[in-house]
């Protein structure tokens, strides 16, 4: 980090510059503050000889968006981006985006503080990559962002900062007729081929990542520098110094085949299976790391607004080639250590450039529609929808060309002078410190004495490059690259350093979206789960009671507020443990915004939702379904085989309803649902059909046990059943189970779970699921209907105005229920399947197995967002609650919580519970389940509850 120079912009936006703090090949990044706010940010601000590009510039808008649509998670959120010149005559188009500041060290600069990371660290890096490439790779598209310089450790976890090839590039030059030439710093044996890129080449470069970062070296750099790319297409890696438990996956990922290599979801599970977050949890990085990040985060906060005089104007890029403090000349490679040829912390071999990677050319016609919106307006989804190479292909604009490589050692032919240089002086003492590193941290050398890379943010060393013309050779931005220069591909016209190189075009920005009404699907949902007022039994969440805010929010002392780093969950209000020497609760239920009632094997238990601390247990009501509110003053819970209401102040037993007794020996079965002071539950018993009378001479057949099922309602505050209703009875023992998947004004609208089907039903039905309608004041069945070709298993849910939505196939239909006549129709995700959606005011809230969740508008079906929860797939589709407020929506599922504001899709963060190791070690991995009272959102984790605020 240094100080700003003369021609440096003073503002971005509402942003004031305080310092450069690192450059990169098509980029220079500052740190700067929000004097209204306080909010410190890393604005990235385009080179204006670049950004005078149209190419360039339509590119760099592109890796915005995407940045934009990855926010969250390991991608901190864009703030700000840098607006279009009003006038032609403004001169260049402002190019710049602001992301939240997080204190981190570039992975180059962490290994060159600390040497080799420990497995630990490699795993949760790794996984933090992988989490956010397999977001990017469910769209068909590739990432082509990786470098050392653009993965940053935080105290958190990683972070990714580049989302093209512009932001990893090594090197970016203006050519000719608005052409745009390109270098990667690291290459792939299909690049090396001539093939372009798929999801496979974000997995080889994460690999030599892993790689680099585990042992200090990159694979594929021992010999001769002539045959690196030879060994790239050819040679296995060299992993010896890899952990043993590593070695088999990055060996893996560097397979020569790309169908060989794993997906990143797989990469991320067997790197850490509870997620990097969860592996992260307590701290992650050694104690040099740890110090290097804490100071870097001091010194930023430190940082003084300059003194007024400077230049004010927004987008006001210095001038290449200006000179700014002593020994600075602008250079692109100013952040080299003086004594090595690397750029912003690179590292090679002595006497050699760094590595050149792959080169690219952009067209200036490319992607002519690459600033349109959504279609129709709709806000693209940011977790699933397209990035970067998913639109049109323009035709391959050069063929590979080749130019011979220099050995090291011989003197490449002088460049002509392009731009005046200034004398270069000796590095000002700590010039090669970065950002938050104290000058205690050296780097230690390499095993077999090869340097380690050293601090990015050194004083400059090399002369700018004038607009279109073609800069001095050097290495590329981003750290330890894994080719000697002399090896690699370079396009036509390409910087010196030597190397036969590949032009390989780069993928085009994304293009317009098609108008959905020209190709739109319908939607329909098939229930599992509570839907507005109902609640179901069994082991779902339920939230019940008054509705009015919860008592912990207004009665308890709000906790002192801590500082978040993005994606991290909010402190807790509480968190409550349940005892190891009972069995873990089996449901859990809101009381009255007053309590939490647990239900286990051996009793019921109350925790008081203002303390999270235990109030009363009650043996009685073991194995019981999730409670409900009885009125205002009891607490109702079903046990398996009475009704029980309960004194909320200490459990007592109040009432005891026997089903013996009441329903006539009856067994009753698990709850369908609840509106009120009513429930609906099904029961049946076992009668005797005799057998008919024989004719003359034939011997008597035997009388028949036959199962007899019923429907029930049940006003649990009168303590009177309303109405019965003979139903067909369901697979042995004979009772179905039914959950009610929408409430109207005069009937209610019931499924019936596959699992209790009989043989004979599901042939009947021709594999078709069916809805039943039952008269809410009589029982009488109204109506049952089929819609679609929702099977049996399907998700479904209705709302009050008789729409129901159910899962057909890969999509989301919605029908009219009455009528059953199809309304509209949305697509999902090529081989997932939707999960039980959630109705709130004019939205469908969604949830598929491909770890997406998203929102529909209820009338149209128009899609308003969808976002991944960034959890590996397959796997079951999450489970999704609102908050009181309806502001957020909760996706849980077995490997962590996710939050997003419900009515744009923000990812808001993420919780994981490592969980309670057991005596023989073995961990926790229960689902997550999670319930909302007022603002606070319960999570829980088998025995582990977790109070969280909400908005």
């Amino acid at each position: 980090m240094e100080a700003l120079r003369q021609d440096d912009p003073r503002r971005f936006g509402r942003f004031t510059a305080l310092a450069r703090f690192d450059e990169q090949a098509s980029a220079v990044r500052y740190v700067a503050r929000d004097t209204a706010s306080g909010e410190t940010a890393l604005v990235t601000a385009a080179r204006p000889e670049l950004a005078a590009v149209p190419v360039f510039s339509r590119r760099f808008r592109a890796e915005a968006r995407t940045a934009e649509r990855l926010a969250g998670g390991w991608v901190s959120p864009p703030l700000e981006t840098g607006k279009a010149a009003g006038t032609p005559g403004d001169g260049p188009e402002p190019l710049w985006t602001a992301a939240g500041y997080v204190a981190a060290l570039p992975l180059d600069e962490a290994v060159g503080i600390a040497g080799p990371l420990p497995e630990r660290v490699v795993r949760v890096l790794g996984a933090g990559i992988a989490e956010t490439l397999s977001r990017v790779h469910a769209t068909g598209a590739a990432l082509q962002g990786l470098a050392p310089g653009t993965v940053l450790l935080a105290a958190d976890g990683p972070r990714l900062t580049a989302f093209g090839p512009l932001g990893a590039a090594a090197s970016a030059e203006a050519g000719p007729e608005d052409r745009l030439s390109v270098r990667l710093g690291y290459l792939t044996p299909e690049q090396i081929a001539g093939e372009e890129v798929s999801a496979a080449s974000d997995l080889f470069v994460l690999g030599l990542l892993l790689a680099y970062a585990a042992t200090g070296a990159t694979p594929f750099t021992e010999g001769p520098a002539e045959g690196a790319s030879r060994r790239i297409a050819e040679d296995e890696p060299e992993l010896d110094g890899v952990p043993q438990e590593l070695r088999e996956l990055i060996a893996s990922c560097l397979a020569k085949d790309p169908a060989e290599r794993p997906s990143a979801g797989t990469v991320a599970a067997e790197l850490a299976l509870e997620g990097a977050a969860g592996l992260a949890r307590g701290g992650w990085l050694p104690e040099p790391l740890a110090a290097a990040v804490a100071d870097q985060e001091a010194r930023v906060r430190a940082l003084e607004v300059p003194a007024a005089g400077g230049a004010e104007m927004p987008g006001a890029y210095g001038v290449p080639g200006t000179a700014g403090t002593p020994g600075t000349d602008g250079a692109p490679g100013a952040d080299r250590t003086p004594g090595t040829a690397g750029a912003s912390g690179a590292a090679g071999t002595p006497g050699t450039d760094g590595a050149l990677g792959a080169a690219g050319t952009f067209d200036a016609e490319e992607a002519p529609g690459a600033e349109t919106a959504g279609p129709g307006g709709i806000e693209e989804d940011r977790g699933t929808t397209r990035f970067l190479n998913t639109g049109p292909r323009p035709p391959r604009n050069d063929t590979p060309t080749t130019q011979l490589a220099l050995p090291q050692g011989v003197a490449a032919p002088p460049l002509p002078a392009l731009a005046p240089t200034a004398q270069q002086a000796p590095a000002a003492p700590g010039a090669s410190a970065a950002p938050g590193t104290p000058a205690a941290h050296s780097a230690p050398a390499a095993p077999g004495g090869a340097p380690q890379p050293g601090h990015p943010y050194a004083a400059p060393a090399a002369p700018y490059a004038a607009p279109g013309s073609v800069p001095p050779a050097g290495p590329p931005h981003g750290g330890p690259t894994p080719y000697p220069a002399a090896a690699l591909p370079t396009g036509a016209g390409g910087a010196g350093g030597g190397g036969p190189m590949v032009s390989l075009p780069l993928p085009p920005a994304p293009a317009p979206a098609p108008d959905p009404g020209a190709s739109r699907r319908t939607l329909l949902t098939i229930a599992a789960a509570a839907v507005g007022g109902l609640v179901v039994g069994g082991g779902a969440m339920a939230a019940l009671g008054s509705g009015e805010t919860a008592a912990a929010t207004d009665d308890k002392p709000a906790p002192k507020p801590r500082r978040t780093l993005p994606g991290q969950a909010p402190e807790p209000r509480w968190t409550y443990t349940h005892p190891a020497s009972e069995a873990p609760p089996l449901t859990a239920a809101v009381w009255q915004d007053e309590l939490l009632v647990l239900t286990g094997e051996s009793q019921a238990a109350a925790v008081d939702l203002r303390t999270g601390k235990r109030r009363w247990q009650r043996a009685d009501a073991a194995k019981g379904q999730a409670a409900l509110a009885a009125g205002t003053d009891l607490v109702f819970v079903a046990s398996p085989t009475e009704f029980l209401w309960l004194a909320p102040k200490d459990g007592k037993v109040v009432h005891r309803v026997r089903y013996t007794e009441a329903f006539d020996d009856l067994a009753v079965g698990p709850l369908a649902g609840s509106s009120g002071p009513v429930i609906w539950f099904t029961a049946s018993h076992t009668v005797t059909v005799k057998a008919p009378k024989p004719k003359k001479g034939k011997k008597k057949g035997k009388d028949k046990q036959v199962p007899e099922a019923f429907f029930l309602a049940y006003d649990i505050v009168r303590r009177k059943e309303l109405w019965r209703t003979p139903v067909p009875a369901g697979r042995a023992p004979g009772t179905p189970s039914y959950r009610v998947a929408a409430e109207r004004s005069a009937d209610i609208l019931v499924r019936q779970r596959s699992a209790s089907l009989t043989p004979a039903e599901v042939r009947a039905a021709k594999r078709k699921g069916s809805v039943r309608s039952f008269d809410q004041k009589t029982g009488k069945l109204l109506w049952t209907k089929q819609y679609g070709a929702a099977t049996p298993e399907a998700a479904t849910a209705g709302d009050e105005d008789g729409t129901l939505y159910a899962a057909v196939g890969t999509d989301l239909e919605a029908f009219e229920a009455d009528t059953a006549k199809p309304l509209w129709r949305v697509e999902g995700t090529e081989g997932s399947v939707y999960g039980t959606p959630l109705i709130a005011g004019p939205l469908v809230h969604t949830t598929e197995s491909s770890q997406s969740v998203g929102a529909i508008e209820r009338e149209s079906g128009r899609l308003v967002w969808r976002r991944s929860t960034e959890v590996p797939a397959p796997g079951n589709a999450p489970s999704i609650t609102l908050s009181s407020s309806e502001k957020t929506l909760i996706a849980a599922d077995a490997v962590q919580v996710t939050a997003f504001a419900a009515d744009s899709g923000e990812r808001l963060w993420k919780f994981q519970d490592i969980g309670a190791a057991e005596p023989k070690g073995a961990t926790v991995s229960a689902p997550y389940r999670v319930l909302t009272v007022g603002k606070t959102a319960i999570v829980q984790r088998e025995r582990s509850f977790y109070a969280f605020p909400v908005a």
